[in-house]
């Protein structure tokens, strides 16, 4: 399975913090905010990854985690000219996921919970259709909205409708940025219209799938986070969010070198040398990690 991070846009809702700086490069606490959803897809056990980006940007991504290799990973870049909806990163990402399933995660969600891991393989396993996930919240009228069908054969729920921003919602279940799809996905993508404010809108793909029975749902609960960091009150409430669980824990929240060392993807030596890389606290942390039995 291929990896996709759309981490384009202006970053509006984030001025003047984002006039000469991506969005997804701010600090979430710790660690640059895309060293989030990478986590998630490297937790999935996906090593081959496209981020994607504008033309300026790109360098700066470039910089920041180069072609992947010190992680045991492969990543590529790819640009997107302007934000015209999420659903334009798989078209956009066509040739790079050359028919394979991929998942797809937005560039300022952070994921965070007992459990993740294994849900996240299960859904990298699917051989057919496509899984999202759904999760609860106070004011549904500012997501995308699944309704729940019935449990289905395979444990995942039915969906029973979609809606983009429902100015009356069937449901509280609120549908992340994450999502993981066979190799329909792009060409469901390319035949979508865009909506009335001009965009590609990924709810319209996952209907695709709905209209064909092929939907799966995974319920988050209680034991997961979920996070989008696109406002300065949810950036600030996301980096509290991982200084608190890490401060109390003395464990790292979304370190890709230590999902790459635990997932088998670098050796000790790698992770060493990746420690001694960085004179910090996160240097620190993982050759902590080495002396730990």
């Amino acid at each position: 399975m291929k990896g996709i991070i759309l981490a384009g846009g202006r970053g509006s809702r984030l001025y003047p913090v984002t006039r000469s700086v991506s969005k997804h490069l701010l600090p979430v606490y710790d660690k640059p905010m895309i060293y989030y959803p990478l986590s998630t897809l490297m937790l999935a056990g996906i090593r081959d990854v496209l981020v994607i980006s504008t033309p300026e940007d790109i360098p700066q991504y470039q910089r920041l985690m180069g072609d992947g290799t010190r992680w045991g990973i492969s990543l590529a870049y790819a640009e997107q000219a302007a934000p015209r909806g999420v659903a334009e990163a798989l078209i956009i990402a066509e040739p790079f996921v050359a028919g394979e399933s991929c998942a797809l995660v937005l560039g300022d969600n952070l994921f965070y919970g007992t459990g993740l891991a294994g849900t996240l393989r299960k859904a990298a396993a699917l051989e057919s259709g496509a899984v999202i996930f759904a999760y609860p919240v106070q004011d549904p009228e500012r997501y995308g909205i699944v309704e729940l069908g019935p449990v289905r054969p395979d444990g995942y729920r039915s969906a029973v409708s979609l809606e983009e921003k429902p100015a009356h919602p069937r449901s509280r279940l609120a549908v992340p940025g994450m999502y993981f799809y066979d190799g329909q996905a792009c060409g469901f993508a390319k035949r979508v219209t865009p909506s009335a404010r001009g965009e590609i809108e990924i709810t319209d793909v996952n209907r695709c799938y709905l209209e064909r029975g092929q939907l799966r749902v995974e319920l988050f609960g209680r034991g997961t986070a979920w996070l989008d960091a696109g406002t300065h009150a949810s950036l600030l409430s996301a980096a509290n969010f991982v200084h608190a669980v890490q401060d109390r824990q003395g464990l790292m929240i979304s370190c890709p070198e230590e999902i790459a060392w635990r997932m088998g993807f670098i050796d000790d030596a790698r992770l060493a040398a990746l420690a001694n890389d960085q004179a910090s606290e996160y240097g620190d942390y993982l050759r902590r990690l080495l002396e730990r039995p």
